[in-house]
């Protein structure tokens, strides 16, 4: 008695039409339409503003600030017909994305930038007409802010790599201004705050570390418990103790700035970048160091793969939770530095909750920079950015009412995390607590 196998040839008619029915199942699930959905919305509101409501006048971008040795001549901008022309632009990204979306392809990054770049540049256009815009002014700015959320999402990304959810970035950051304004008062040396503030964001996450790794405590949970604690805690400090001897508490010498020669001198870019104080030069270096031992070192190596599957890991021989012990405290100790800035570096005393929700916006830049030190530094400057332009646009007496204005960097988080961003995926094992088997 014989066995007859049948065999399924690709070539067949049926096979073929299966075929198909699975690629064009395939397509429909990997075509996402947020992002011209997003820029649908944002051309319709172009046009609103910068047609409809438009505005005449001149609006004048100065790029260069008094002290720059090379000064760039002012471009002058109409701002109804510079207006009309973005437009134009933004409808043909807009179109051009719907096309891609269609066809189950993804924007391209690229476009997403060049597509907000633009929005951006209309926006500044139609709010300063009539005006003078300090462009230098308003980037200098925008870093400044970005500083202590750059420290606060590269914290973030290390800790959530290696499978930690850190939601007390907050808590870190306040701590590291406290402490820093503290131990630079009573010192008088000012680098001797930055390393009590990274003491101090140490300690913080290690509590952190302490419940979530040990004593498996929901991680979210305790992250929001010890921003409320830190919270109180210095807000009672600074009321009863600093509050009563600022002169010697409460008076940090702040950080000078240093000027990189010929660097310093570079059109816009100078005064931007390199004429800042050593927080900020320390912050070009963590990022490269960052990005770099995540992803070309052994130890970003470790570190991903107990974030991603820690049984795997524990397999070949890595300790799960050593690796995210040390790693989580190595992160509050980034955010402590980077709660520093804003003591001896930008206001030069503590204040009561400083911070003002930094830390949260830090998470955020890590989740829309998709878990990576780059992309998430991106983020935090289009967070500082939207920040900064508040304070600009009130100086030169923008129409733009300040109640809007106050809410610009919360709604740039929302729409950035939860439009723009498109699908992403954490590592696969950030809040879950390893139990080994």
């Amino acid at each position: 008695m014989s066995t007859v196998t049948q065999h399924n040839h690709p070539d067949t008619p049926e096979n073929a039409a299966g075929t198909a029915d699975v690629i064009a199942l395939e397509r429909a699930e990997i075509r996402s339409w947020k992002a011209p959905v997003a820029f649908a919305i944002f051309t319709v509101i172009g046009i609103l503003l910068f047609i409809v409501i438009g505005r005449d006048g001149i609006s004048t971008f100065r790029l260069s600030t008094g002290s720059d040795v090379i000064q760039l001549p002012t471009i002058p901008f109409p701002a109804r017909a510079t207006g009309v022309v973005i437009v134009i632009l933004l409808a043909a990204i807009t179109a051009w994305s719907f096309t891609l979306s269609r066809a189950a392809k993804a924007t391209p990054l690229w476009a997403i930038a060049v597509f907000g770049f633009l929005f951006v540049v209309g926006f500044l256009v139609w709010a300063s007409a009539g005006s003078t815009l300090p462009v230098a002014g308003l980037l200098i700015g925008t870093l400044g802010i970005s500083v202590p959320l750059i420290f606060g999402a590269l914290g973030g990304v290390i800790s959530e790599r290696v499978g930690v959810v850190n939601v007390a970035i907050e808590g870190q950051l306040l701590a590291g201004a406290f402490v820093s304004a503290v131990v630079a008062s009573i010192t008088q040396m000012p680098l001797l705050g930055l390393l009590a503030a990274m003491v101090a964001g140490m300690l913080v996450s290690f509590v952190l570390a302490a419940f979530s790794i040990r004593y498996l405590v929901d991680q979210v949970i305790v992250g929001v418990v010890l921003n409320v604690l830190v919270t109180g805690l210095t807000g009672f400090l600074f009321s009863q103790v600093l509050s009563a001897n600022p002169t010697l508490l409460n008076s940090p010498p702040r950080l000078e700035r240093i000027n990189i020669p010929v660097l310093s001198e570079i059109p816009v870019l100078g005064p931007v970048l390199f004429r800042q104080t050593i927080i900020v030069y320390v912050m070009y270096f963590t990022i490269a160091a960052v990005y770099i031992g995540l992803f070309h070192t052994r130890w970003g190596l470790r570190l991903r793969s107990v974030g991603e599957h820690p049984q795997a890991a524990d397999t070949v021989g890595i300790n799960v939770t050593g690796t995210r012990f040390w790693n989580v405290s190595l992160a509050g100790a980034i955010a402590g530095f980077g709660g520093a800035y804003l003591t001896l570096g930008a206001v030069g005393a503590f204040n009561k909750e400083m911070t003002a929700g930094a830390g949260f916006i830090a998470l955020a830049a890590v989740i829309f920079g998709r878990w990576d030190p780059i992309r998430a530094t991106l983020a935090a400057l289009l967070f500082g950015f939207a920040t900064n332009l508040q304070n600009v646009l009130s100086i030169i007496g923008s129409p733009v009412p300040s109640e809007f204005m106050l809410m610009l960097p919360y709604i740039v988080t929302i729409v950035a995390v939860a439009g723009l961003v498109g699908r992403v995926r954490g590592p696969a094992a950030a809040g879950k607590p390893y139990i080994k088997s």
